[in-house]
């Protein structure tokens, strides 16, 4: 055995339960391209910057959280553990939001926190998310949303539920901060919460802690708060969910873990995945985009969560049973099977036929074994007797059923295909 191994907390994939990995990943992804959503691909390191002034220091990400280290020209890096401040600088950089508006964005990949690794919560973890970026309409607060909520429908779940919130303007932030602060200022707060309220006193709503639960139990709300343009675009919102049928709850103490979040802001939590329940989250950030010295645009995305939509979806048992099968399996079983099944696999494939075949010296009973252990549809057998005739037997693996065809790729194409 190796004395190397993955390192602790990595979420790592390989057959078979990468190809349930793949296809979960697959879902979310189509239900954002249906949406008019485009690729951008980002790199997986950023000037640390990015995310100090991006997410906010008073977070845990940028606090405890982020991998950082000095390259070999002296400069601070970061490996990116979210989306969106990335997607931000990249918009800037290349003037995305001077063409067509809104910009319409997906990102997938892996992204990296240093955590205390346990099941649902990894070092090395993998992300879907999407941004659209120019507009504050409350639409397209519940397209981005409705895109998640397909996903997670395509994908056969149903014991998630969708939290959300409004997290209001600046003018709504700021009326509410001041009686917030001064609420705080009369609890008992060790040193580390106090330095973290001082940054943003929302935090606080967001400590796991019990006992800063029961303090901030009777702390003034920010819905409580909404201005009436704020409060008129959050009662938009829950009526354009429910026109279009998507259940959810109201939550007022949800703050998200990053700073940006402004307005409309949301989760999808999953009941069987007990306490790492969050499959995906996200809001809108008017002004992120300034923070990071781009023009004031406004915008809002979501990040979902791969790894645990797909321990989600097998606890649910909501995947097909077979996913990525191979169509045909090739047992050659001479010399000149052998050279002709290699062939008949490059004109099968050529044709979109998903195949493989047996290599090495095997004899029938070996050669008939690999294509059982593929778990392919059809087993093929190929000797000199079905070159010397031109004709075969397709084997249905699943039934033992046998179907007569020529050598012919045209034909076996079309005796699989149905």
């Amino acid at each position: 055995m190796s004395k190397f191994q993955a390192p602790k907390g990595v979420s790592e994939y390989f057959p078979p339960n990468s190809n349930q990995f793949e296809y979960v990943r697959k879902q979310l992804l189509r239900t954002a391209r249906l949406a008019g959503y485009n690729l951008i691909e980002l790199p997986v390191f950023e000037d640390t910057e990015v995310f100090t002034r991006g997410v906010g220091e008073s977070t845990d990400v940028v606090s405890k959280e982020m991998y950082t280290f000095e390259d070999r020209g002296g400069r601070s890096i970061t490996l990116r553990p979210e989306g969106t401040a990335g997607v931000m600088r990249a918009v800037i950089e290349h003037n995305l939001d001077k063409g067509q508006l809104p910009v319409k964005l997906f990102y997938t990949g892996p992204f990296f926190r240093a955590e205390r690794p346990q099941a649902g919560r990894y070092r090395q973890f993998y992300q879907v998310g999407i941004e659209a970026i120019g507009y504050s309409d409350p639409e397209i607060d519940v397209e981005v949303i409705a895109v998640a909520d397909s996903a997670f429908k395509a994908l056969g779940l149903k014991k998630y539920k969708l939290n959300i919130t409004s997290l209001g303007d600046s003018i709504s932030r700021d009326a509410h901060r001041k009686d917030l602060v001064k609420y705080i200022a009369g609890l008992k707060l060790d040193e580390a919460t106090q330095v973290r309220a001082q940054l943003n006193p929302l935090r606080l709503f967001d400590d796991k802690r019990e006992e800063i639960k029961t303090a901030m139990a009777k702390a003034p709300l920010l819905l409580d708060y909404l201005n009436k343009e704020s409060k008129q675009h959050f009662e938009t919102v829950q009526g354009l969910l429910k026109n279009i049928g998507i259940e959810f709850k109201i939550n007022p103490r949800m703050v998200r873990g990053l700073d940006y979040y402004t307005g409309t802001t949301f989760e999808f939590d999953h009941e069987m995945l007990g306490a790492q329940s969050g499959i995906g989250g996200g809001g809108r950030y008017d002004g992120l985009m300034a923070s990071l010295g781009g023009a004031d645009v406004s915008g809002i995305g979501f990040g979902l969560g791969v790894d645990r939509i797909l321990m989600a979806c097998q606890a649910e048992n909501s995947l097909p049973a077979v996913i990525n099968q191979i169509q045909l399996f090739i047992a050659p079983i001479t010399d000149a099977g052998k050279a002709a099944g290699f062939k008949l696999l490059a004109e099968l494939r050529e044709a979109g036929i998903t195949c493989d075949m047996a290599y090495g010296d095997r004899a029938l009973k070996g050669a008939m074994k690999a294509a059982d252990k593929s778990g392919a549809k059809y087993g093929l057998v190929i000797g000199d007797d079905e070159i010397t005739t031109g004709n075969c037997e397709l084997k249905l693996m699943s039934s033992g059923e046998v179907i007569s065809s020529s050598l012919d790729a045209s034909e076996l194409i079309q005796k699989i295909g149905k």
